[in-house]
């Protein structure tokens, strides 16, 4: 008998809301304690959270229902991250073309790369536009998921991973190919890994942190504008 059967959705789903606000909180105490890259919250809460609505039977739209403004949340938080691109306006206006260059060649991998993925691999075409935008932010990554006619749910998963694999390998990536400039640092995490991604390059250092935030913006901007015209060319 799943929790829903006992308890009633009502109550596991404001159940939910609760749960992961806790469970997020544990995980970044003990990120805090034991500053391991496998002990980020974004890794642990996820996988227990899977784990406890598999093992009670709780439907994804169950848990959905009172935690969905969470997602809606990433929308503001984005735009909170304007505040430190001011403060780094000095180092952004210095490498104008430089960062143009970045948003556009992220773009562009970002979703290439991801097409020649599904392609490789044989995948149906819904899964395919799922992971067409994963390399940028939630928040732009849903509206275009809808202009290509899937979940966006789904879209945010593939965001989710992309940007977690980022965060875990970037850093080292970049420095075994010896690439140690803030502007390159920033723009390589922000066009590749989004919000995950920027968060690490924060942690590197302010101007790698400025530069991220101001290309995964911008990298979503583009892919929202060229959403219509990437689902007609799908269609």
């Amino acid at each position: 008998m799943s929790a829903v059967d006992l308890f009633g959705a009502p109550a596991v789903a404001a159940a939910s809301l609760v749960l992961t606000l806790g469970i997020y909180h544990a995980a970044r105490r003990l990120f805090q304690r034991h500053p391991r890259i496998w002990l980020t919250p974004i890794i642990v809460t996820p996988l227990v959270l899977l784990v406890l609505l598999l093992g009670s039977g709780t439907p994804y739209e169950v848990y959905y229902t009172h935690t969905r403004w969470l997602t809606w949340m990433l929308g503001p938080a984005t735009v909170a991250f304007a505040y430190p691109i001011h403060q780094q306006r000095g180092l952004i206006r210095r490498y104008p073309i430089t960062l143009s260059i970045g948003v556009l060649t992220g773009v562009v991998l970002g979703v290439g790369s991801s097409w020649v993925l599904a392609w490789v691999l044989g995948l149906p075409d819904e899964v395919m536009r799922n992971i067409l935008p994963r390399s940028v932010s939630s928040p732009f990554a849903m509206p275009v998921a809808i202009m290509l006619g899937v979940q966006p749910e789904l879209a945010v998963m593939c965001v989710l991973v992309t940007g977690v694999f980022g965060m875990v390998v970037g850093h080292g990536w970049l420095t075994w190919l010896n690439v140690s400039h803030p502007v390159a640092v920033g723009s390589a995490f922000g066009a590749a890994t989004h919000g995950v991604g920027t968060a690490k390059a924060w942690q590197i250092g302010p101007e790698q942190g400025a530069v991220s935030s101001l290309t995964m913006i911008f990298s979503g901007i583009v892919l929202v504008l060229i959403g219509p015209l990437l689902a007609r060319a799908l269609a």
